[in-house]
């Protein structure tokens, strides 16, 4: 569809440049709002109409005849007050599509594109939330890829924070635990930190006073004191290793997991400062109630001022958020060393360090940059964009984009199917929201066991002769399906409330829903070689052939046919919208209205028992149609693919 409304834009123009002044950026190709009307709409004849003080429907009457030797084009009609509406030739169309399925109408825009996401504190187990900020980052990685982008995708992890030092804290001072007592803790690690972090919380609630040794174990961590700094060490990697698990369960990845604790040692934030000094980005501030500190100018009506550096000499969270942004962009001339970290699938993940001899993929140096983080970072993500443009880094400013997004909350019935306890006060609420500091939520990799456990329930009821090991794939496959269909069939900007029997019904708009019917298209075409040997060569033989008679299909059958082939079409358009748009939600409902037109096609037209060859192979090649879109778009969407339901 993108290159037909390329190549219609072009010849459109080239035809009437000589007798109207039409600009490229008023011929916009829409689409029809009925297939009764035509396939495409012209609205341009109302904008030169305005030029030329003429009435419109007068234009589109006189434009049309000068159209009608275009390519591709059946029929032409005029429309309301001035819209031209296109017609296309269906079994030109038809043919052009099935010839250029295995290729991509989508080309890159950018050198590299660095995609943040994730980005778990190092202290305890994920949880749902962080599934939701996951699955929108590598959606669009995934789909930046299809687009043909080179995409760095970025696990920031901060492991020299508060909240790492707050656990660091529950093992010494609560538990009065060594490194070698720790290293002996049998249970999953970052579950152990789960619950000792919720101590710790409730701990300093009650003993203020303790607050001055958190303090102490933080500057520590930072200056890499032991005991504190090597506890710190241990715990932030054991628990980077039990999120990096829990994100392969839903198949996200990543290329490199840069660390605040060598952002610290290797001074980035140290060159930055010199060139925010340097280039007057910040000021010191000599009296009032930022004394003492380094501070920039905000182009914001509410606050004036931000704070970079304290009066103590610390730097804030911005600060080190514009040294490590400076870094992405290539601009603050230091980079990081490397070593492997982890091995996944064959791939090797890396990770930051202040020395290493390893020869490590460069990293870093993006044309563009997506920091993935929920909308109440929005006004940090505004200050770190200021702090480019004080710079004079204007092109990177506008190329540093916030992915923002709204936060997941739990149903009282999904509490009750974890046997989670909630107190009275909560139970009327309508969804009660997610803190690791009082170690309330659910955390992810439960949620990924109950989902799988619930499948499992659904697939041995269906196919109960099913080898346990297919079974358990089966489960697996319908459980993530079902988790990342959830997280993304919501705008972003919406707050989720998270509840099993909604993501994981087999109807509906659900992952499951869209498993079903893509296991649903394959098993045709498995019938068909099982009882008629119809195989690859056979299909290769239909989409090469010339023979598409659309004209032996009676009038609905063949608006039918229509309706499903020429939605197909627009997939690739669905998926520069949500890359633009930022809304994922966008191909999700795509991909479940396309899923819907197959199932409403397959209803009413048999492909197994029709009779009439010429008939019987127009059906399939429809349903090959709609397979091989359906496919993308749930690979898009990290959905896997099971082999039956």
């Amino acid at each position: 569809m993108i290159e037909l409304k390329t190549s219609l834009k072009k010849n459109i123009l080239e035809t009437l440049k000589k007798k109207y002044p039409l600009e490229s950026s008023e011929l916009e190709i829409g689409y029809s709002p009925q297939q009764k009307f035509g396939d495409l709409a012209l609205a341009f004849p109302f904008q030169l109409a305005k030029k030329l003080k003429r009435q419109p429907r007068e234009l589109a009457l006189e434009i049309i005849p000068l159209l009608s030797s275009i390519q591709g084009i059946e029929k032409i009609e005029a429309a309301g007050a001035g819209y031209i509406n296109l017609f296309l030739d269906r079994k030109k169309f038809f043919s052009s599509q099935l010839h250029t399925l295995e290729q991509t109408e989508l080309s890159p825009e950018e050198e590299k594109i660095i995609i943040e996401h994730t980005n778990i504190n190092p202290n305890k187990a994920a949880h749902i939330g962080h599934i939701r900020n996951a699955c929108l980052g590598d959606t669009l990685a995934r789909c930046q890829r299809y687009k043909g982008e080179n995409v760095e995708v970025q696990n920031y992890i901060d492991d020299t924070g508060v909240q790492v030092a707050d656990v660091v804290f529950g093992f010494m001072d609560l538990e009065k635990m060594s490194l070698a007592q720790i290293k002996e803790i049998k249970d999953k690690f970052d579950y152990y930190c789960w619950d000792l972090y919720a101590r710790v919380s409730s701990y300093f609630e009650s003993h203020p006073q303790a607050e001055k040794r958190r303090s102490e174990i933080l500057k520590k961590i930072e200056e890499r004191i032991n005991p504190e700094h090597e506890i710190a060490f241990y715990i932030s990697r054991q628990v980077i290793k039990a999120h990096l698990q829990t994100m392969h369960r839903i198949g996200v990845t990543y290329d490199m997991l840069p660390c605040e604790s060598t952002i610290l040692h290797l001074k980035f934030w140290d060159k930055a400062f010199s060139l925010l000094k340097e280039k007057k980005s910040i000021f010191y501030v000599k009296d009032g109630i930022n004394k003492g500190c380094w501070v920039m100018e905000l182009e914001d009506e509410a606050e004036k001022e931000k704070i970079i550096v304290r009066s103590d000499g610390t730097v804030t969270y911005v600060g080190k958020d514009i040294a490590y942004q400076l870094w992405k962009f290539g601009l603050l001339e230091k980079d990081f060393y490397y070593e492997p970290f982890i091995e996944e699938d064959g791939k090797t993940i890396w990770i930051s360090t202040d020395a290493s001899k390893h020869k490590a993929p460069v990293f870093g140096k993006g044309s563009e940059v997506y920091n993935v983080i929920d909308s109440r970072q929005a006004y940090l993500q505004k200050v770190v964009v200021q702090g480019l443009k004080s710079l004079k880094y204007l092109a990177q400013a506008e190329k540093s984009i916030h992915f923002a997004y709204e936060m997941v909350g739990l149903s009282p019935k999904s509490l009750k199917e974890l046997d989670l306890s909630i107190s009275e006060e909560d139970k009327d609420k309508d969804f009660l929201e997610v803190s690791g500091r009082k170690g309330f939520g659910v955390k992810a990799d439960d949620l990924l066991d109950r989902l799988e456990s619930k499948a499992l329930a659904e697939v041995g009821k269906r196919n109960p002769e099913l080898p346990a090991d297919l079974k358990k794939e089966t489960t697996h496959k319908i459980a993530v399906g079902a988790l990342r269909y959830f997280m993304l069939k919501f705008a972003r900007n919406s707050l989720i409330v998270f509840d099993f029997e909604e993501a994981l019904n087999f109807e509906g708009e659900t992952g499951p829903y869209l498993q079903y019917t893509l296991v649903r298209i394959n098993s045709i075409f498995r019938k068909l070689k099982e009882r008629e040997g119809f195989d690859e060569k056979d299909l290769q033989a239909l989409l090469s052939s010339k023979k598409i008679p659309l004209e032996l299909l009676p009038e609905k059958e063949l608006s039918d046919f229509w309706d499903v082939v020429f939605y197909s079409s627009q997939f690739e358009e669905e998926v520069l919208h949500s890359i633009r748009s930022l809304e994922f939600s966008y191909l999700a409902k795509y991909s479940f209205n396309l899923s819907q037109k197959f199932n409403a096609y397959y209803h009413l037209y048999s492909i197994l028992a029709e009779k009439n060859k010429d008939i019987k192979n127009i059906r399939i090649l429809t349903i090959y149609t709609i397979k091989e879109v359906l496919q993308r778009a749930l690979s898009l969407m990290g959905i896997p693919q099971p082999e039956l339901m």
